[in-house]
């Protein structure tokens, strides 16, 4: 089979912009042939031309949820656009939360099965197949659909590279939210954005990771002074994330955030694999551990095996020292 119809969950930051993981996903699904469409959490505003220059021929835009959580009330309109008659081949969704919950939500109501956790897609003849890694990413699964359409399929962010450029207005339609009765009877009474002073850790183009190594909560300041300098972001060890040295909003790896900069530095992590499933992406890998056999070292461009309580201030004094 060929895809004709490519829905991508759409959703856009506080600010109004698209997300870099919808960008993400319809480049991917602007090679995969087919009319490509964004379905958008509330309304796409300024967004719908990144959406466009994405691949998006068509944006869905569910309007004010009015409080609503978005995975009954998107999950409920999607299932009503796909009853008036425009139903997708593949639905693709962002491994986040409303994209499970929304997917999740869609699965039952179309009593489809659903695949998470994918790194890829692929449409060879009739087949429809996602790559997911296991095993802390040491080994590749390949899953392929069977059954009728539309498939639903979930994504890591960074699996696919953005791309701008399909040009296009995007036609802009109403899929207003139905009457969702009791399931409804939930809503968003707040939200909290968290205050950052530099580059989103998972948009960073230098990462500073620290680890246990460290020794202490208090020497993370380190880790925070090197990204600063190096207009980075810094990250963390899920060992530290736990030990309540460091917000969970730092945490690197597989149960935490997936980054792929330009540079990543892991000062003290030894390189458990749930972390290095979140950072091995990178494209330059500087690690600094005293143990010359710390599996970190398995996947470092460049090893330093010191103590980073020498290693760091001597690299900052050298930072300082060029201005």
């Amino acid at each position: 089979m060929s895809l004709s119809n490519i829905w991508v969950f759409s959703e856009t930051t506080p600010e109004g912009a698209a997300t870099a993981g919808t960008l993400e996903l319809l480049t991917k699904a602007n090679t995969l042939g087919g009319t490509v469409t964004a379905f958008v959490v509330g309304s796409a505003g300024e967004a719908a031309a990144a959406f466009a220059d994405h691949g998006a021929a068509k944006i869905y835009e569910t309007g004010d949820l009015a409080g609503a959580l978005p995975g009954a009330a998107v999950a409920s309109a999607m299932k009503a656009v796909i009853d008036g008659g425009d139903s997708p081949d593949l639905v693709m969704f962002p491994q986040n939360y409303e994209g499970r919950d929304v997917m999740a939500r869609l699965s039952v109501k179309l009593d489809r099965t659903v695949l998470t956790n994918s790194t890829d897609v692929s449409v060879d003849g009739d087949s429809v197949s996602c790559t997911t890694p296991i095993f802390g990413g040491a080994k590749l699964v390949t899953a392929t659909f069977t059954g009728e359409t539309p498939y639903l399929a979930a994504f890591r962010p960074k699996s696919f590279e953005p791309a701008g450029g399909a040009g296009g207005a995007g036609e802009v339609v109403a899929a207003p939210v139905p009457d969702l009765g009791a399931t409804g009877g939930a809503t968003v009474e707040a939200v909290h954005v968290e205050e950052t002073s530099g580059p989103k850790l998972d948009e960073a183009a230098v990462v500073v990771g620290g680890g246990r190594g460290l020794g202490d909560a208090e020497k993370f300041e380190m880790i925070e002074q090197l990204a600063k300098r190096l207009k980075g972001a810094p990250g963390a060890s899920r060992a530290i994330v736990d030990a309540g040295w460091v917000p969970y909003s730092y945490q690197v790896g597989q149960t935490g955030k997936v980054v792929k900069p330009t540079v990543y530095i892991a000062a003290g992590i030894s390189g458990a694999t749930q972390h290095m499933v979140g950072m091995k992406g990178s494209k330059n890998i500087i690690a600094i551990n005293k143990d010359k056999e710390a599996p970190i070292f398995g996947v470092a461009d460049l090893g330093i095996v010191g103590d980073v309580h020498k290693v760091l201030p001597q690299l900052l004094e050298a930072l300082a020292a060029r201005g």
